[in-house]
């Protein structure tokens, strides 16, 4: 045998040898797809060995080497005639079934979602935890199973526990790791009525994603934590009390309702710079404060700097430096800042990116700037006239 026909042969061999382990493989029943090259193999040396000898020769013992041959090949189209015919469907049912790619695994909590309704929480949790040895990073499996702890069976320190090992983890989106340690938060005040739990979760987000929006809005929450509502557990009905109305009410003149009295804007303001003290990153406080010093002291200096403060905080999205800048923008022109002075915040929003929503809102409010400035220039001019009739009864209170 010349050295090019053992090249070929072998090379043949190999190729079978790849088919048989490769069909092997990725056999629903693998022994029985063993047994079928076994099979094959037989029947391809008695063809070989016995029939295509015999089909060489001439007269009858030639016709019965045929036969042979025909007997054997009819024995292996039968063994093969299930793939043979997958073979050739396979194309057209990849175009529906997705053909034979490999699916992704995944955790299924469909058990454990049935058993929660039934009110079966251990089963439920038992379920949960089955999915999570399989998929330990899974971040939907660990909220359900914190949701069930905490709403469910009352276990806030279980929840807040498969809370910590989520955020324990690599690799989780910042968002995911926002929510989950949100959802700790509200467990904590509606669940255990525990102030300081909640404050300690949303600390957490301040810690684990510094200077982003994330950590922003829950200085936001830390600042008002001590809102009533916050408190309030959802089954806990709303109590509504009716005050007493006015007596004598046909010997009234004035029968206007009398709603409660609302504090002043300088007592606003006080109360805003110490709530500041305190929570530097609330920005809705500063911003209340900062149109107070516009509107009521006409300091629109000290309007700036509260409005600057929250701009340049960094890793902020444009959507919320977009908005502070047209707040910026509002207060210049209500406090009567000149034409450039205005344009020139609002050059800031295109700046900042010039393919977003917010740069196109703001190329048009310039393009029609001054005909805003001069609508808001006419109606301070109206009341101006009101005011001014009693303007020397009132003195300018001072800001420190």
């Amino acid at each position: 045998m010349t050295t090019h026909k053992l090249l070929v042969l072998v090379a043949f061999g190999g190729a079978i040898g790849w088919l048989m382990v490769h069909t092997v493989r990725r056999a629903e029943d693998p022994a029985r797809m063993v047994f079928k090259w076994v099979l094959t193999v037989i029947v391809m040396c008695l063809m070989f060995w016995h029939a295509f000898p015999m089909a060489g020769q001439g007269g009858m013992v030639a016709f019965t080497g045929l036969s042979y041959a025909m007997i054997y090949a009819l024995i292996l189209a039968f063994t093969w005639r299930h793939n043979l015919g997958g073979l050739v469907a396979k194309p057209f049912a990849s175009l529906y079934d997705g053909g034979s790619l490999e699916v992704e695994p995944r955790p299924a909590y469909s058990i454990a979602q049935s058993r929660q309704k039934q009110g079966k929480y251990l089963e439920a949790v038992a379920e949960i935890r089955k999915q999570l040895d399989r998929f330990p990073t899974d971040f939907e499996g660990h909220i359900m199973l914190a949701q069930i702890l905490a709403e469910n069976l009352k276990d806030l320190p279980g929840a807040e526990l498969t809370i910590q090992r989520l955020c324990s983890q690599p690799g989780h989106a910042a968002k995911n790791i926002t929510f989950a340690l949100y959802s700790l938060a509200d467990w904590y005040l509606k669940i255990g009525q525990d102030q300081e739990g909640a404050r300690r979760s949303l600390e957490q987000v301040m810690v684990l994603l510094p200077e982003t929006e994330f950590a922003l809005t829950a200085a936001h929450r830390i600042a008002h934590l001590g809102n009533p509502e916050m408190l309030i557990a959802p089954h806990d009905r709303k109590k509504f009390i009716v005050t007493e109305g006015p007596q004598n009410l046909g010997l009234q003149k004035d029968r206007q309702p009398r709603g409660p009295e609302e504090k002043g804007p300088d007592e606003l303001a006080i109360q805003y710079v110490k709530h500041l003290e305190e929570h530097p990153l609330d920005t809705e406080a500063r911003e209340k404060l900062a149109a107070i010093y516009a509107d009521h002291y006409g300091r629109l200096d000290l309007a700036v700097d509260q409005l600057e403060q929250m701009i340049q905080l960094p890793n902020q999205p444009h959507r919320l430096v977009a908005r502070w800048l047209n707040q910026f923008t509002d207060l210049q022109i209500r406090s009567g800042a000149d034409y450039e002075s205005v344009r020139a915040t609002l050059q800031r929003i295109v700046d900042l990116d010039p393919n977003v929503a917010a740069a196109e809102v703001a190329r048009k409010r310039i393009d029609l700037l001054k005909l805003e400035m001069k609508a808001k220039q006419s109606k301070q001019a109206v009341k101006l006239g009101t005011y001014e009739q009693n303007i020397g009864l009132k003195g300018r209170p001072s800001v420190g």
